[in-house]
């Protein structure tokens, strides 16, 4: 019996570069089995493909390990963030205020 094989794409954007994988599958492939098929934990050293936050087309998924992935899905590799942006917005509006304040 012959295995359809269908095509995906993995994404990661690290600080400094980008990288686009197309990758074929056989059907019935998990997230997680196509991220370690894909070959990008070669190009990226520093990626845990086996705990790394993933998503499809900017939604995350949470069971990537049982997911399984439809053709033309675009696979994201997730960063970690460096800074909470409530946080960084917060500081930024009382940065604004105090130099609103000083010009008064």
């Amino acid at each position: 019996m012959v295995e359809v094989m269908i095509d995906v794409e993995v994404v990661y954007a690290a600080v400094d570069r980008q990288v686009l994988m197309p990758v074929a599958v056989p059907e019935g492939t998990t997230i997680r089995a196509a991220l370690l098929k894909s070959g990008i934990g070669q190009v990226f050293a520093e990626l845990d493909l086996t705990e790394c936050p993933v998503g499809i087309f900017g939604k995350v998924i949470v069971d990537p390990d049982t997911r399984v992935v439809q053709s033309g899905d675009r696979i994201e590799i997730y960063r970690p963030l460096l800074a909470d942006p409530k946080e960084v917005r917060r500081l930024r509006a009382a940065k604004a205020a105090e130099a609103k304040a000083k010009n008064q």
